[in-house]
């Protein structure tokens, strides 16, 4: 898989980094159409879901977590 190579950690090389890509002497990597469909994906996760659940379903779902949040350690 191909991926797009990180941007650089240094404040100085990112520094040095961002201006060569507003002058335009480097090109920022476009994204694969394989990465393009996995951030879709994500994007659609959370309403997909609660589609293909019912009420009482979202319902107990929803207890639970509460139950989880309000647990006394």
């Amino acid at each position: 898989m191909a991926t797009t190579p990180k941007r650089p950690r240094d404040t100085n090389q990112l520094a040095k980094y961002i201006v060569d890509l507003t002058t335009g002497e480097e090109i920022e990597p476009e994204m694969t159409p394989k990465q393009q469909a996995g951030q879709k994906g994500g994007l659609k996760g959370g309403s997909a879901r609660k589609d293909a659940l019912s009420p009482e379903q979202r319902r107990d779902i929803a207890r639970k977590a509460a139950a989880k949040r309000w647990k006394k350690n």
